[in-house]
């Protein structure tokens, strides 16, 4: 029975149309990051309920911490994800297991390191990322568990990478969607004065013990050996070449996270200079999250495009490959397109959801235009940055990643607020968008011509041996 569950989930990497095995992967990867975003949706839905703006614009100084540690996860469980996709095609299902089994492993002892490090530091980077005296207190103790639940985070992301590799992506779903419910039922629990009456710090505290039952369904697959990728205690093995190896391909994928989490502590900055400061941090931090709603929906899908694109590579089937390329920059402009009208269109009743200050309101729904109108430009560059991944130009990926929030957008966040206030905040994404889509369209040659080159070169290896 296992085998030919096996086979049914290596037939859609290898022999089912492009399209169609993009999409039957994508769908439940979706839904499963949809349901990660509500994680932070609910914590932000039902600490508007306290009707307390300090409390959001707390929580929302704790973005870029959020977005630090989902860029460390990336780092390692991204580039595990690539190679292991490229070791199924090539037929190396024990080079496979040995990939996952020793990320799953440094994971786990990464998420020690930056637990601990989160709980000593964590008033100086409360500070950093522009906590004011008001808001530091409750950012203090949301940061605190938030630090706690890096120990069940990281590994269970390099699972997830490993089933995305495998494309048994039906119990990462189960595992992440449980835990998005459970935050639901738990966060009222946890915070009101019916239950334990913990406030901000109990919707952290709900999230940490949501993401714990996530990690341990997941664990259950991986260690239980349902999975294609077996996990081994023989087959961890973390030398540094493999480690270098696996970060080459993985950071672009995390410099992406490390610079969202930069723009955002440097709009935080900009905004606490001006008027207003508190509300339009709050109003930040409500548009953050409603944004990586977007940014889910593209990651969710590049979850479904990743794998496949990685086994035809590991394969050598060129056709196949570009075919892949060509549904994925299709299927990217048109999400990101439905995603930048449905937030322009609707932008104040999204911001109704959270908070009913008139000016959080005001701030809010321009903010979420000025950072969506755009959005096409992730779309691109993120499916870019995935694609040079996989064909092994992680350097020109690296460049990619840090474009758009990076090199584009932090300087024009220092220096257009200083010159027109909030409306140069305003103006800084659209920007920065405009100068990445320019970048991305001129790379689409050479990445089509560098991977026909990389895989000739691999069946001529291939071939020789």
């Amino acid at each position: 029975m296992k085998k030919e569950k096996n086979s049914n989930s290596e037939s859609i990497l290898r022999d089912a149309p492009p399209g169609k095995a993009i999409t039957s992967l994508a769908i439940p990867a979706t839904i499963a990051l949809l349901a990660k975003a509500v994680y932070n949706l609910v914590d932000t839905i039902y600490i508007g309920l306290l009707n307390d703006d300090v409390a959001l614009a707390a929580v929302g100084v704790t973005v870029p911490l959020l977005l630090i540690m989902v860029s460390i996860e990336n780092i390692f469980a991204a580039g595990a994800a690539v190679l292991a996709g490229h070791q199924l095609g090539a037929g190396d299902e024990k080079g496979a297991s040995r990939t996952v089994t020793t990320i799953i492993g440094i994971s786990m002892i990464i998420g020690v390191v930056l637990c601990v490090t989160g709980i000593i530091f964590l008033e100086p980077i409360m500070k950093a990322f522009g906590a004011s005296e008001a808001t530091l207190p409750m950012a203090k103790q949301y940061a605190f568990w938030m630090s706690i639940a890096a120990l069940v985070n990281l590994p269970a992301q390099s699972m997830n990478c490993a089933a995305r590799a495998e494309s048994s992506v039906k119990i990462s779903s189960v595992a992440v969607i449980t835990g998005a419910l459970l935050n639901v039922v738990l966060d009222p629990i946890f915070m009101f004065d019916w239950g334990l009456g913990r406030g901000v710090e109990g919707a952290s505290m709900a999230t940490s013990v949501s993401q714990a039952v996530t990690f341990l369904i997941l664990a259950w697959y991986y260690f239980g050996g349902h999975s294609i990728i077996k996990i081994r205690k023989e087959a961890f093995h973390p030398t540094w070449d493999f480690i270098r190896k696996v970060a080459a391909i993985g950071v672009p994928t995390a410099v992406i996270q490390i610079c969202l989490s930069v723009a955002s502590s440097l709009t935080n900055m900009a905004a606490a200079t001006l008027p207003d400061a508190d509300e339009i941090i709050a109003a930040y931090g409500v548009v953050q999250r409603l944004v990586l709603i977007g940014c889910y929906v593209v990651m969710g899908f590049m979850q479904g495009y990743q794998p496949v694109a990685s086994y035809a590579f590991g394969a050598g089937n060129e056709d196949r490959f570009h075919a892949c390329v060509r549904f994925a920059l299709k299927g990217a402009l048109l999400l990101t397109l439905i995603v930048d009208a449905a937030y322009c269109l609707s932008a104040r009743q999204l911001i109704m959801l959270f908070n009913q200050n008139e000016v959080i309101i005001d701030y809010g729904a321009s903010l979420l235009r000025s950072q969506s109108i755009l959005f096409p430009a992730f779309g691109l560059c993120y499916m870019m940055t995935i694609t040079y991944q996989t064909i092994g130009d992680s350097r020109y990926g690296l460049f990619l990643s840090t474009i758009r929030q990076g090199l584009f957008y932090v300087p024009l966040i220092l220096i257009l607020p200083h010159f027109m206030g909030v409306e140069g905040i305003y103006a800084a994404q659209p920007c920065a968008d405009i100068l990445t889509l320019v970048v991305c369209i001129c790379s689409i040659p050479s990445m089509k011509r560098i991977a026909s080159k990389n895989m000739e070169e691999q069946e001529a290896v291939l071939q020789h041996a």
